[in-house]
């Protein structure tokens, strides 16, 4: 978690204890999510309630990228007015693990459908830096080094296998991103596909 939880009580007295259990549902909670970005926690005792009882609010705020927000109201009921803050703090943070979850699902789906292509690289012209990756289909398409990302242009190999983001050039498809994924189980040799070097002298 990038920023640490900010807990906040309102007409109810600061407990360390309380503010441990938060801390401590809020490490189960990056169990299922590790990317959230922040957690606001408030802990409430509404001052005009007419039933007997204490009555407590606990209302739980995830943010967690590209933009979404997890929000949880735990709000007491004729049933559990004389439940304990913990047991109320608890339930709010089931419920947030149960909407966390739901989002996580939802975006693991969502990578799913639309992940990059992948495809092979078929011809490699380290020297002049650039070649072409073919796809399952069999259409070729061009790369130049300047988009192998993370500058690993010259850790490609025949027969590596990539991820990839294609654009409509000039002269046809090429891609814009390339990922390596895999290296070729053996070596491939690329005389066929590399300019060779002039003889010395």
């Amino acid at each position: 978690m990038q920023i640490a939880p900010e807990i906040t009580f309102r007409h109810v007295a600061k407990s360390p204890y309380i503010e441990s259990l938060v801390r401590r549902q809020v490490t189960k909670l990056e169990k299922f999510c590790d990317h959230i970005t922040s957690c606001r926690v408030a802990i409430e005792r509404p001052q005009q309630h007419q039933r007997a009882g204490n009555p407590y609010r606990v209302r739980i705020d995830l943010t967690v990228p590209p933009g979404h927000e997890v929000v949880v109201d735990r709000e007491p009921t004729d049933n559990d007015l004389h439940d304990e803050l913990r047991t109320v703090v608890i339930d709010a943070f089931k419920a947030a693990r149960r909407q966390l979850q739901e989002l996580v699902d939802r975006q693991r789906k969502d990578v799913k459908t639309h992940e990059e292509p992948r495809a092979l690289v078929v011809q490699l012209f380290r020297d002049e830096g650039w070649g072409f990756l073919q796809t399952a289909d069999g259409r070729e398409i061009y790369f130049h080094r300047n988009s192998v990302l993370h500058g690993q242009f010259n850790r490609l190999a025949i027969g590596a296998e990539v991820r990839f983001e294609q654009e409509e050039g000039e002269k046809g498809p090429q891609a814009t991103s390339v990922h390596i994924v895999s290296k070729p189980a053996a070596p491939v040799s690329e005389r066929a596909a590399v300019k060779p070097e002039p003889a010395p002298g």
